[in-house]
């Protein structure tokens, strides 16, 4: 449940009292964060969706982001595991995407939550983290392509996931010793720099070959 910026005077995100219970708010920078990195996830997911569409009407086109054997959203589309739920997966990141820029303009706006909503947003961010990874595992291993504006999204999930983890971490809402949480504010920049990387590194190493060549 939210509260307006008169009831919560603070502007740093830390936990004030209102009504008896303890509500969360945040800073601008992290505000941003989610509006910013739910605009990358919407905005790969939308045009998605309508190269999906584009392909039922005419199985004969081909997307924009196909560019070569490996980066080739055609194949990712046409794919099984484009579909794991019975609809294109680029249709629920639509949603998901859509409600966390509503949540980070909620912020920008003032306002503050309380704990299970920020705990239901890390749960949100946990599994979208957890199925672009395995949505990245079938892509270099199983589908072996490519689509640029999947890894956009992958990109906005994991920022979107370490920078609610550090929010929560800092908060209180998710336990952890006092070091990791003076650790993690330092090095904010550190952790999902290297998940990225470690992406990358696979991508570079998968087609090693196709890159050099």
């Amino acid at each position: 449940m939210a509260a307006s910026a008169v009831d919560v005077a603070r502007t740093d995100g830390g936990p004030v009292a209102h009504g008896g219970r303890q509500v969360v708010g945040a800073g601008r920078a992290f505000a941003l964060t989610l509006v910013v990195t739910g605009f990358a996830g919407l905005l790969a997911s939308w045009v998605i969706v309508l190269d999906k569409f584009h392909l039922l009407e005419d199985p004969d086109f081909t997307p924009a982001c196909s560019l070569n054997p490996v980066v080739s959203c055609g194949n990712i589309m046409e794919s099984e595991q484009a579909e794991v739920f019975g609809f294109p997966n680029p249709m629920l990141g639509m949603v998901a995407y859509g409600v966390v820029i509503a949540v980070g303009m909620g912020l920008l706006a003032g306002a503050a939550y309380r704990r299970w909503f920020w705990l239901g947003l890390q749960a949100g961010t946990l599994f979208g983290v957890g199925f672009c990874t395995w949505l990245q595992y079938q892509s270099l291993y199983e589908i072996n392509a490519l689509c640029l504006w999947c890894c956009l999204a992958w990109a906005a999930t994991i920022v979107m996931f370490w920078y609610t983890t550090l929010h929560n971490v800092r908060n209180g809402i998710l336990p952890a010793p006092e070091g990791v949480r003076r650790t993690m504010a330092e090095f904010h920049w550190l952790i999902p720099a290297v998940h990225m990387g470690i992406i990358g590194m696979l991508i570079l190493t998968r087609w090693w070959d196709f890159w050099t060549s």
